[in-house]
């Protein structure tokens, strides 16, 4: 005998016994806005399909895992949630790590803030998603593997705030993770990324410091770049931005490694956060007023018009001049067949580290400032491939 549980214009049939009918059993008794248990627990965690901070007990740290878009074969990938609920009542923060999938820096500085909480001594609560796209996590790729047209690769931070209806399962793993467990839970979030693999960034934020909330935020992390960008749509801090939640992205130097001192400064900084807005108590540490923070409004591109070996002449956050030689490219032969000079003054903010390099591959961008209207469509001015968010 099987049952019939209609989902969309999808209908989905399971034998009365099997998984699918205790998971619309359990669903069935939660409510809209209540958290869901599904009733499965993976290496000793629950596992939830709907997620409400308010339903977990006080004083404590939670670890669990969310169920989002099924894989191929039918099981579904499973997200790690971290949740500190404080004892008292108060602000609600979202850290997230892992939208892409080779960004590990990023996912240790939220698992740092997460270890040095209390939350005996907390008001409000802290939520922490690890690791968002699994399936690049679990290769070390900036972007989901698809397969239902042909071999691809998605960029989860395209899709957001997804369907769960969507023309991809990257758009509808988006779609479950906002709608029933980032949006609800969230009163400020904080998006943390890395340099993408072969593009390392110097420390620095992404954010539009037009929104208040934004600019206080940023202003408390002790790093030395901003660029006060709005970015691409479809980002994940843009689609919390869009529902009235403040969130920027912290960029936390190169992918693929563990960068520690430069995680001890965004947990320094998120740390800060967290204390100016009351969830913890203690003094506030260093900010980007000690670090000297540069603010810029545009990025610009330094693309590669050869293919061969790159020699960098300025170093990462190095400030450099408008007509200084950034780079030269060498062919096979050992001959210089390009130089590469910065049309603009600023500084450095990201280089290219594979050695060798196509024609048409951005090698570093600089940040700067225009003068006059603040530009806000920087990452309009060069090839979304090596955006760094």
């Amino acid at each position: 005998m099987t049952s019939s549980i209609a989902v969309g214009t999808t209908t989905i049939l399971a034998s009365e016994s099997g998984s699918a009918d205790h998971k619309e059993k359990t669903e069935t008794r939660g409510s809209a806005t209540g958290t869901v248990y599904t009733g499965e627990s993976v290496q000793g965690k629950k596992v939830v399909s709907r997620l409400n901070v308010t339903d977990l007990e006080p004083g404590t740290k939670h670890f669990l895992y969310f169920q989002g878009v099924q894989t191929p074969g039918g099981q579904p990938w499973y997200v790690s949630v971290a949740v500190a609920r404080g004892i008292r009542p108060g602000k609600r923060f979202t850290l997230t790590s892992g939208v892409h999938g080779d960004e590990m820096s990023s996912i240790q500085t939220v698992q740092t803030v997460i270890d040095r909480l209390d939350p005996t001594q907390m008001s409000g609560t802290v939520m922490a998603v690890l690791d968002i796209a699994r399936p690049a996590i679990e290769s070390m790729q900036r972007r989901w593997p698809n397969s239902g047209r042909g071999t691809d690769l998605i960029d989860m931070n395209r899709e957001w705030p997804g369907d769960e209806n969507g023309a991809s399962a990257t758009n509808r793993h988006a779609g479950l993770l906002f709608n029933r467990l980032l949006r609800p839970n969230s009163d400020f979030a904080i998006d943390f990324h890395t340099g993408t693999t072969g593009l390392e960034v110097a420390a620095f934020i992404i954010g539009d410091r037009r929104l208040p909330d934004v600019k206080t935020m940023a202003d408390l992390f002790p790093v030395g770049l901003m660029w006060d960008d709005p970015a691409y749509p479809g980002v994940l801090h843009n689609a919390f931005v869009d529902v009235g939640i403040p969130c920027f992205t912290p960029e936390v130097g190169a992918a693929r490694v563990l960068d520690r001192d430069m995680i001890a400064l965004f947990v320094e900084g998120t740390l800060n956060v967290l204390k100016h807005y009351g969830v913890l108590s203690g003094p506030i540490g260093r900010t980007a007023a000690d670090a000297n923070m540069l603010i810029g409004d545009a990025a610009f591109p330094i693309i590669a018009t050869h293919g061969g070996l790159v020699e960098f002449h300025a170093k990462l956050d190095d400030d450099v001049k408008a007509g200084q030689t950034i780079a030269v490219q060498r062919n096979m032969f050992g001959e210089v067949v390009a130089e590469y000079t910065t049309e603009v003054s600023g500084r450095l903010a990201a280089h290219r580290t594979d050695a060798s390099s196509d024609p048409g591959n951005v090698l570093a961008f600089i940040l700067f400032s225009r003068p006059g209207t603040p530009v806000r469509s920087g990452a309009q001015q060069y090839s979304e491939k090596s955006y760094p968010e």
